[in-house]
């Protein structure tokens, strides 16, 4: 501007501000295309029905995990019926293995006093056939005796007769013996 006093032309302190104008097609600025291009692509999305297949593959996933889950659920029901069952075999075992502990006790209870009592029967047998041997070797001892007592007493008999009898006194005792004939 120019000064009216000095005729000179003076810049003012002051800036101007500039004014972007946007630009406008039909009368709709850039984010109002924007816009328009976003109700479009939803429009399309609409008509090719994207919500409903993303709805169905959401459907079919929770369907999956559904079944997952009961499988599950059925999973859990037969491990723990099969926990119980293997419990109550575990219950019936550790019973039958006190069972058989207790008759296994008494039957090796039976065999020691049946083992005992065989053997003392053994060492009486035993004991008695001991002494019969004894008693029946204190009889051959005492008939061997008796047989060499026997054979000595014939010994000292024919050498008695032979040096105390003569023919002589054969003859007389064959005469007596005759004679009682």
């Amino acid at each position: 501007m120019a000064d009216p006093v000095t005729g000179t032309t003076a810049h003012t302190a002051v800036a101007e501000t500039e004014q972007h104008v946007e630009p406008t097609a039909f009368g709709i600025s850039p984010g109002g295309f924007v816009a328009l291009a976003m109700l479009v692509v939803f429009a399309i999305m609409l008509k090719a029905r994207v919500p409903a297949i993303v709805a169905g593959i959401l459907d079919s996933r929770i369907a999956g995990i559904r079944e997952q889950l009961d499988t599950a659920a059925k999973l859990r029901r037969e491990a723990e019926a099969l926990k119980a069952e293997y419990e109550a075999k575990a219950r019936d075992a550790d019973a039958e293995i006190a069972v058989l502990k207790t008759g296994a006790e008494r039957q090796a209870a039976e065999i020691i006093a049946k083992a005992k009592d065989d053997a003392t029967r053994l060492i009486e047998r035993h004991k008695a056939m001991s002494e019969a041997k004894i008693v029946a070797a204190e009889r051959a001892a005492v008939a061997e005796i008796r047989q060499r007592a026997a054979q000595a007493a014939g010994a000292a008999a024919e050498r008695l007769i032979t040096e105390r009898h003569d023919q002589a006194s054969d003859k007389r005792l064959v005469d007596e013996a005759i004679a009682g004939i």
